[in-house]
Formats: C-alpha cells, structure tokens, sequence
C-alpha cells in the first residue's frame, strides 16, 4: 500500500491540477496576513479554517486525477479497501505537508506576534491546523469523482459542504454538532480558551471523521 500512496502522490504532483489548492492557498493566506502583525492565536485560527477548506479542495483533485481505469486496475491488485484507504492515506499525508509552512513562514517572517511566547505559538498552530486536516480528507472525499461521478456534483459537495461547516459552525448554531469544529476550534483560539475546549473539540472531529470517512467508503464500494 506503500507504494500506492507513493504514486497517488507523485502523480498529484506530476499534474498541473495541484496548481489550482496552491494558487488558491497564496491568495488566501495572502489575506489573511495582509493587514500586518497579528497575534497568533488570530492568525493561526484563520489559518486553520482557511486550510480546511483549502486542503478538501486538494483532496478531491488528487482522487480525481487517477484515471478511472487506472483505479480499476488498482483495486484488482490490492484489493479495495487497500485501494481506498491508499487514496486517503496519500491525502492525509499531503494535507499534513501543508503544516509546517503554514506555521513556520509567518512565524519567521515576522507576520504574526508572539505575545505568549515562542513554543505557546508553536503549540497552538499545530493544533489548528492538524484539527483541520482529517475533516478535509473527508469532505474532499465525499466530492471525489468516484462518489460524485460528475464534474457539477462534485463541486456542489465540496463548496456546500465547507459552506455548511462554516454556517452552521457559528457561534449559538444548535446543530453545530453536525459539522466538524473547525469554526469552534478558529474562535477558542482567538479567545485563548483552545486549552480547555480541546477534548471536546477533538473528541467532535474524530467522531465527524470518522462516520464521514465510513460513509465514503460505503457509497464508494457501491458505486465501484
């Protein structure tokens, strides 16, 4: 399964399709640090909300960019719940190379202040941002080509569903539950209540990840 993900990966990158989440990320993040030096627990929240939307992008174009033969082929080799989790294992993996960028370039460039220190910077961006990544793997999965199998569908699950996360997220929504607690985690960080809310929170998106990524793979097999 290795070596799948290798491939995913490498023919992610081999692609002009992988220009598309990373032009997207300089223009957001462009944004976000564009008005100055900002606190980190600010800057890292927007940062980590920004990322979830951004990565499930990138989920579904590295799915989408293995040619359905290709796929096929896959599953006959390996089997297909290798072949699946090989999909989202190469996801996973390039949604968590976003981290170390996303936390280190502002920190060194000077676009973010560090009014509790050094390492309570470190630790929170690690923590907004990782807390973003598993539900993106999720939704750009459930807007991939072998679930959605067109083009238009695709693009309504992925910008319906990073919409809802974002609506019913706020502050109040008494169906919060039902999104992963991206909003939740951006507003605890600037309140610098994360510490405290962070069982909860993590608790909230494992379970989301986990009965997303369940159904994925149950539509997914189905539509095989």
């Amino acid at each position: 399964m290795r070596t799948l993900i290798r491939n995913r990966l490498a023919g992610y990158l081999r692609s002009q399709v992988a220009l598309g989440p990373l032009l997207g990320a300089l223009v957001v993040y462009g944004l976000i640090y564009s008005g100055g030096a900002a606190p980190a627990a600010n800057s890292f929240g927007a940062s980590g909300l920004a990322l979830f939307v951004l990565h499930a992008w990138q989920t579904k174009a590295l799915l989408d960019v293995e040619p359905d033969r290709q796929r096929h082929l896959s599953r006959i080799a390996v089997g297909a719940r290798r072949e699946g989790a090989a999909g989202l294992g190469a996801a996973l993996l390039a949604g968590l190379a976003w981290v170390p960028a996303l936390i280190g370039v502002p920190m060194v460039l000077g676009l973010v202040t560090l009014p509790d220190g050094v390492g309570s910077a470190l630790l929170l961006g690690v923590w907004t941002h990782l807390l973003a990544v598993p539900p993106a793997v999720a939704l750009g999965a459930w807007a991939s080509r072998a679930v959605t199998r067109s083009v238009g569908l695709g693009v309504l699950v992925l910008v319906g569903g990073a919409t809802l996360a974002l609506v019913l997220g706020r502050h109040g929504s008494p169906v919060a539950f039902l999104v992963p607690p991206v909003m939740a985690a951006a507003r605890d960080a600037a309140r610098g209540a994360w510490i405290g809310a962070a069982g909860w929170t993590l608790a909230h998106m494992a379970v989301w990840t986990v009965v997303a990524v369940a159904g994925y793979a149950r539509v997914r097999a189905r539509r095989a």
